[in-house]
């Protein structure tokens, strides 16, 4: 799956079924559902999963919370763009998906 695909997908209204949940997470992010997408990472124990939770509180403003599940993925507090993230991480979970 390439990065169009992942784009043309927005145009539905569900997300497709095979999807693994951290690429549906980005999905409903996309589609601007940030509880949907938080539901499906929260609890969940993987780096990736932990990259899109801390993503998605930082999206929600919340920067304490945000920090602290940067931390567990091992990755920094970011100085891109939302938008940029968001683009890093959906190629991220393609690129697992293939």
């Amino acid at each position: 799956m390439h990065n169009q695909e992942f784009e043309a997908s927005l145009k539905e209204i569900n997300p497709p079924q095979d999807w693994p949940k951290n690429l549906v997470a980005l999905w409903y992010d996309a589609k601007d559902d940030w509880h949907a997408a938080h539901e499906l990472v929260d609890g969940q124990n993987d780096i990736h999963s932990k990259w899109i939770h801390a993503y998605l509180h930082r999206k929600e403003g919340d920067e304490w919370n945000a920090g602290y599940w940067y931390r567990q993925a091992g990755k920094s507090f970011p100085e891109i763009s939302l938008e940029e993230e968001h683009q890093n991480l959906v190629v991220c979970n393609l690129d697992m998906k293939i």
